[in-house]
């Protein structure tokens, strides 16, 4: 095809763009549009493969029939094998009538199948026999019908990854990919990002009465090299977005930054944060609960060496030193490894009753504290959940139960 041709089909379909690869896939489009071969277009989301299966209708024989671009993945899938294929009436519940479905109603047009790798295994089993005889059954029938339908499909999935995972069958995809189509990505269209760019400003300006947007030459060399994982979709929100939200009229590579994400690969949208702005609710909540964790530790901790100590105590006074010192402790006459007391409990159990008493008086203050973070922990969690325990309990990583008695213990039953 010469240029001048291509050149009207692209103004035809308001497509922008110059480079080989776009060339590439509307060429092939035109070429296969006489014929009835199934087309498969490739690529990812937002690159706009929709745009083929139109250009091929609207120059194929069948362009003066109708056109039907269906989303496979929109499609609850109970029911669209009704929705492709038609039902008969009674065949399920809310069926008052007949429905012919897309196959009957765009007989001898072309229909569109997009996210053609969402369809479940029963349906492709349907299509592919459709694409092999033109023959069809609808949901509850018996009678087997004919349709002349010309099928376009594309597909952003990994679709030989799809196969090897059996979640798309194998002789389908090979009669879906007759004529394979691909659609570059933006990042590999070069200075076509920069007419786009213009051209989504010049919409915006338009519709709603702005002054168009423009780019310094750093902010046209940093749009052209991100690699825009959205594709078009998201250059057009970005470019949207700067025209409301920018001040400023002429975008340099600085302002733009806040609006393209820091990831490259992030779909995500900056968010506009003010200078210095800077949120710590979220880290005191962490502490707050990291605390309240610590002090179950603590508890737990002295609890099991107070056990410990009672335990000596009595073995002490069972055996005596003398059993420490021999290295054995005889016991109705079982015979277990004894330790040495002071390298391994000395540094951990008080020795006598003073000292105990003297670490359980040391040991109270941090209990304090430790009671009002917790107290804190549950007034903050109830304050979040609207008095909620339940949710409350869920947030903290305890049961309601435990909730319930931290309640009472802090004294916070008639606040709650």
């Amino acid at each position: 095809m010469n240029n001048s041709e291509l050149q009207k089909i692209k103004q035809r379909y308001n497509i922008v763009g110059n480079c080989d690869g776009l060339n590439h896939a509307l060429d092939v489009a035109l070429q296969v549009a006489p014929t009835d071969l199934s087309v498969l277009v490739v690529g990812e989301s937002g690159v706009g493969k929709e745009i083929i299966p139109r250009v091929i209708h609207d120059n194929s024989p069948r362009r003066r029939e109708r056109y039907f671009a269906i989303n496979c993945g929109s499609i609850p899938e109970g029911t669209i094998d009704s929705e492709l294929f038609g039902h008969e009436k009674g065949s399920f519940t809310g069926a008052i009538g007949e429905s012919e479905g897309y196959f009957g109603v765009a007989n001898k047009g072309t229909i569109f199948l997009d996210e053609v790798g969402e369809l479940p295994l029963a349906t492709q089993a349907r299509l592919l026999r459709v694409l092999e005889t033109g023959e069809y059954i609808r949901v509850g029938g018996q009678e087997i019908r004919k349709t002349n339908v010309r099928i376009v499909a594309a597909t952003n999935a990994n679709m030989r990854k799809a196969i090897s995972e059996g979640r798309f069958r194998e002789d389908l995809y090979y009669r879906l990919n007759t004529i394979p189509i691909q659609v570059p990505p933006l990042r590999d269209r070069g200075d076509d990002i920069v007419l786009l760019f213009r051209l989504f400003a010049m919409q915006m300006g338009e519709k709603y009465h702005l002054p168009k947007i423009t780019l310094t030459e750093d902010a046209r060399k940093l749009l052209v090299h991100y690699k825009w994982p959205g594709n078009v979709r998201q250059l057009k929100n970005i470019t949207e977005q700067m025209s409301v939200l920018s001040e400023k009229r002429e975008i340099d590579a600085e302002e733009l930054k806040k609006f393209i994400p820091e990831d490259p690969e992030s779909t995500q949208l900056a968010t506009i944060n003010k200078p210095g702005q800077h949120s710590y609710e979220s880290e005191r909540e962490i502490l707050y609960k990291i605390l309240y964790e610590l002090k179950g530790n603590v508890s737990d901790l002295r609890r099991d060496m107070t056990s410990l100590r009672k335990q000596l105590d009595e073995a002490r006074q069972l055996s005596g030193a003398a059993a420490f010192n021999n290295g054995f402790i005889a016991a109705d006459n079982t015979s277990v490894p004894a330790f040495n007391p002071a390298s391994h409990v000395q540094a951990f159990v008080p020795t006598s009753a003073e000292e105990a008493e003297a670490e359980e008086i040391k040991a109270e203050p941090e209990s304090l504290n430790l009671s009002d973070l917790g107290r804190q922990m549950v007034e903050k969690a109830l304050e979040r959940n609207g008095g909620n325990r339940k949710k409350a309990a869920q947030e903290l990583g305890i049961s309601d139960r435990t909730l319930y008695r931290r309640i009472k213990q802090y004294g916070l039953e008639k606040d709650k």
